[in-house]
């Protein structure tokens, strides 16, 4: 088959072509079959058994879900206790059981192959059976793909592939600065500064390059020219990766290159001596044993399938055809050995120089245009919230910053200004584009909003519902405006009214009948509420965006940390790759996963962020029950961990957990907090006695009253003994009219 790649954008308009061009009876999609798994299986049993939908989807849950290794429903029943007990409880469940063991596995429903086209050289339903899907106007082959091609037919894979759209991207976001339009099949193939850029491993975002092992493979090699990220796209898979050292040593002088045979060593040289690609095989075969290309294809396909029969027939030619040539029957038979062994896992160079090309485009733009770049991947990533806070951290790395979310300067899409990038409102979690184009083109039409009141009087909160505009406060897009987020939210509803009365006001076009002031012009009294804490207002901007943007929880504890020498991640991870094996860290959880190993003990998998990125470790059955309630998502903790460096990366597992906050208040003595009058106590007190105050400690608050210019200061301290942390403090310095706040 031909598996060809398009911008993901744009491949609806190949599909288009070949339809015009071959006609639409001669094009067609294929099928494919759903089958139904363990999960499914119980769903439609159980709907039609007319059990109770809450109890068939508890039951269907405690199956684990692994789509790269799926269990049976059968597995699933003897490795889960819960599942034999409803068993055992219901005899409904157990029927459910019975059937569905039955059932798993047949065909659930028709649907059609994701990139596979075929194309006929006459009308399709001359040549095979045709289907109809309704949700698409394309005929679709009865067959699936492996019975088309013993039908005739050539399968065609049109692959949408996003890092082409990425690069489109990028280029138009260069063009837009009134620069010239980059045609990257015209850039240089040996510019320095993105040869650098990858020895130094800087391959996030990279096509093909980005993986630990990758970056690994890279520092190692040293790439200078083309051929080297060839060599690197085709060895980078298992079997051949473990020729990856002896390339890098060979090319950097450290092992000499080991001749195969005088006459094919000109075949190897670019790969360092080092067969690679099953080209090299098929050359070596013409040029040592007399093979056609034709003949020097069968071998290839009889090595790589490890056809016996045809292997031993394929040996007594190569050995005859390279005696012919002057070569010794035991040389012959060892290079056959050989090219036996390297086309068993050889790559089509062909294929290889396309996808690096790919990826020395990515690295050439990124090199020379770090923030459009950027911005691109961001673009073409905004549902994978994973993949944004890494190439945030990236930006941050380079020293690109990257502007918060507002509804006065960001756009729906990222885009680029001022060697800027301005995030997108529409990747906020929980906002529609379209509700965020609509504000953007509010904006554009009739100019920037004046205040928190004149943007509700202008937007449409039919479209603007209420969950996304709690999306947008809890992101900072309304921050602008001056307003505290939490007294936003409180007066959500006085908004949404307040937007609806206007709205219904111009639709009876009563607006200006009485000389009324403006719509926006009067003010929206929002309610007064206690403040957030800042770890509460940064866990409800994780929940919108995916990550910590404007701050992380971790901040306002690096003193802390830096005392107590518990590291980042970044710079431990750098440590493990130095040969640490063990260290501490501090991490606020993000997301806790639980499931069940081969061995049917339980494993969860935590994910935490700190200021230097997000990871992830491991805890098992002991450490999971003890830790458990200390790991819930918005926690800040300690973590001692054992750290092993493998192929894909450092893997982390979590020896033992403690509170940050619990550290925090054992080290904090007292909390001095400095004023010029007494206006701001009334808000203090809220702080230290509300819903969100320290518990009963040992340390002090003491209030300092600056009096003239400084030069007479009083203290008080107040009567409360308090268990006081970082987050506290930082609470009390939001409030408006304190000058200072100290923890000594």
């Amino acid at each position: 088959d031909f598996d060809i790649d398009f911008c993901q954008e744009r491949r609806e308009e190949v599909i288009r072509y070949v339809q015009d061009k071959y006609g639409r009876d001669q094009v067609a999609q294929i099928i494919t079959f759903g089958t139904l798994q363990a999960r499914a299986v119980l769903r439609d049993v159980g709907r039609v058994l007319q059990m109770p939908y809450g109890q068939v989807d508890r039951i269907a849950k405690l199956v684990p879900a692994n789509p790269a290794n799926p269990v049976t429903l059968r597995q699933a029943i003897d490795m889960e206790p819960r599942l034999q007990e409803a068993a055992a409880d219901e005899e409904i469940v157990a029927r459910l059981f019975d059937i569905a063991m039955r059932l798993e596995g047949l065909y659930r429903h028709a649907s059609t192959h994701a990139a596979g086209i075929v194309i006929g050289d006459r009308r399709l339903d001359e040549l095979v059976p045709l289907y109809r899907d309704p949700r698409s106007d394309m005929p679709v082959t009865q067959f699936n793909m492996k019975w088309v091609e013993q039908a005739g037919l050539v399968k065609f894979d049109f692959l949408g592939l996003k890092t082409l759209s990425v690069l489109e991207k990028a280029v138009e976001f260069v063009a837009q600065h009134g620069e010239a339009k980059i045609n990257l099949l015209e850039v240089p193939i040996d510019d320095t500064q993105t040869y650098a850029m990858l020895t130094r491993g800087e391959t996030v975002g990279i096509f093909q390059l980005e993986s630990a092992g990758m970056r690994k493979a890279l520092i190692g090699m040293k790439p200078d020219r083309f051929e080297d990220i060839i060599a690197l796209v085709a060895l980078y898979r298992p079997g051949p990766m473990e020729n990856i050292p002896v390339y890098n040593a060979r090319k950097n002088g450290e092992e000499q290159i080991t001749s195969i045979h005088p006459k094919i060593d000109h075949l190897v040289a670019e790969t360092q001596g080092v067969i690679v690609y099953q080209e090299q095989v098929m050359q070596i075969a013409q040029e040592l044993a007399g093979y056609s290309l034709g003949e020097a294809d069968v071998l290839r396909r009889a090595m790589g399938k490890k056809i016996r029969a045809e292997m031993d027939k394929q040996r007594g030619v190569f050995v005859k055809g390279a005696t012919e040539r002057g070569i010794t029957k035991s040389q012959a038979d060892q290079i056959f050995d050989l090219l036996a062994k390297f086309a068993d896992y050889g790559f089509n160079k062909s294929h290889a120089a396309a996808y690096a090309l790919v990826s020395y485009h990515t690295a050439y733009m990124k090199a020379h245009h770090p923030v459009e770049f950027l911005a691109a991947s961001m673009q073409f990533d905004m549902s994978n919230t994973d993949k944004l806070a890494i190439f945030r951290d990236e930006a941050k790395t380079l020293g690109i910053e990257v502007v918060a979310p507002s509804v006065q300067t960001c756009n729906a899409q990222f885009s680029v200004r001022d060697g800027k990038i301005f995030y997108a409102l529409a990747a906020i979690k929980g906002v529609g584009a379209a509700a965020v184009e609509h504000i953007v083109a509010e904006r554009e039409a009739h100019g920037e909003f004046a205040s928190l009141s004149d943007l509700f009087s202008r937007i449409d909160v039919r479209q603007v519902n209420k969950r996304t505009i709690e999306s947008l406060i809890s992101a900072g897009a309304l921050d602008c405006f001056g307003f505290a987020r939490e007294r936003m939210l409180a007066g959500i509803d006085r908004l949404a009214g307040h937007a609806q009365r206007i709205a219904q006001d111009r639709d009876a076009g009563q607006n200006d009948m009485f000389g009324g002031a403006e719509p926006g012009a009067e003010t929206i009294e929002l309610p007064t509420v206690k403040p957030w804490l800042t770890a509460e207002k940064l866990q409800r901007e994780f929940q919108a965006m995916g990550f910590y943007l404007s701050a992380h929880p971790l901040d306002e504890y690096r003193e802390l940390m830096k005392k107590n020498r518990i590291q980042l991640y970044a710079a431990f991870e750098e440590s493990v790759r130095a040969g640490a094996t063990a260290g501490r860290l501090a991490g606020t959880v993000t997301a806790r996963q639980e499931r069940k190993t081969r061995t049917g003990k339980r494993m969860g998998i935590v994910m935490l962020s700190d200021p230097s990125g997000q990871y992830e470790a491991i805890l098992f059955d002991d450490g999971l029950h003890r830790f458990r309630d200390m790991l819930e998502p918005g926690r800040s903790v300690i973590l001692l961990v054992n750290a092993d460096l493998r192929e894909e990366g450092v893997s982390l597992r979590i020896q033992s957990v403690d509170s940050l906050e619990a550290e925090a208040a054992r080290e904090t003595r007292n909390l001095r907090i400095y004023l010029r009058d007494d206006k701001p106590v009334s808000s203090i007190q809220t702080l230290l006695r509300g819903s969100h105050a320290p518990a009963r400690g040992d340390s002090h608050v003491s209030l300092v009253v600056i009096e003239g210019n400084g030069e007479m200061e009083v203290e008080m301290q107040l009567p409360d003994r308090l268990k006081l942390t970082p987050q506290h403090a930082n609470a009390i310095k939001s409030v408006q009219g304190v000058l200072q706040v100290e923890l000594v």
